[in-house]
């Protein structure tokens, strides 16, 4: 479906002020409705390489999948988990980026080593999915509060979940971007998919631990809530502070906001349906 004049969206990712590279990519495409984030790392300007393979297999793969899922082509179908053909497209071609990665670093010396955060979001029908490997994160502003609705893949989280720290302490804690799940480091991995109502005037934030380390929640809702008249704005000026703040990494942000209700299409089965019933 197409959600130009449906859909707002800004992207903005800058080296920061102590790294001479940008090992960050951001995929931003309007029309399909989908945003995709990624922090990359190992090696020289490996970094850069995982996180662009990571954003272009999702943008292209996933592509195909909604044409070929538009056209009932395509029955992508987990009756377990219950979540939306798209959902699983999303997770599929997460892994699909993943095994172009893994392939990439195990054949190319000077990509040895290299992997990739990634964190996804597709809008459709009213709804969002969201997909994420690492420690980027994705944001929902509703309602006047900031939310954290993806959960960190890291060693200081699960610290937190059995109660070692608080999230206070973690923080402050010098261990927090030790991942433990990443892109392209092994030939399989777990993808982490979510789903949600998406709301007019809501305000979703993707975002590497650029911003995120160096800019706390508070202050990031502040900076959404001062801009939010103008997404594009509100990226440079979440960028500009993290670099305020030290900019010791890479930083992207994404900000997406849903202008008007985007039902799906319905056909003309459904549409006699509905007069009827």
């Amino acid at each position: 479906m197409d959600l130009v004049g449906k859909l707002e969206i800004a992207g903005y990712t800058d080296t920061g002020m102590k790294r001479q590279h940008n090992e960050d990519s951001i995929g931003t495409e309007l029309e399909m409705g989908l945003v995709v984030l990624a922090d990359g790392m190992g090696g020289y300007k490996a970094g850069e390489v995982a996180s662009a393979l990571a954003v272009n297999t999702v943008v292209s793969e996933l592509s195909e999948h909604l044409e070929m899922i538009a056209k009932g082509d395509i029955a992508i179908i987990d009756g377990e988990r219950g979540y939306s053909m798209e959902s699983l497209a999303l997770e599929e071609v997460t892994k699909k980026s993943n095994s172009v990665i893994y392939t990439t670093q195990k054949h190319n010396e000077e990509c040895k080593g290299m992997g990739t955060t990634v964190v996804s979001a597709l809008f459709y029908d009213n709804r969002i999915s969201i997909a994420h490997v690492g420690d980027s994160r994705i944001y929902r502003v509703r309602d006047g509060q900031l939310e954290q609705i993806s959960k960190d893949h890291t060693l200081l989280q699960e610290l937190v979940d059995r109660g070692f720290y608080t999230p206070e302490e973690a923080r402050v804690s010098l261990n927090k971007n030790l991942v433990t799940r990443a892109l392209g480091v092994d030939a399989d991995v777990e993808v982490d998919i979510q789903e949600d109502i998406a709301f007019p005037n809501d305000i979703y934030l993707l975002c590497s631990d650029g911003l995120n380390d160096m800019v706390e929640d508070k202050d990031i809702y502040l900076t959404i809530k001062e801009f939010s008249d103008n997404l594009q704005k509100a990226a440079q000026e979440l960028v500009k502070r993290a670099n305020d703040n030290g900019g010791k990494d890479n930083i992207s942000v994404i900000l997406v906001r849903p202008l008007k209700p985007f039902p799906a299409k319905k056909g003309w089965m459904n549409k006699v349906s509905n007069w009827f019933f």
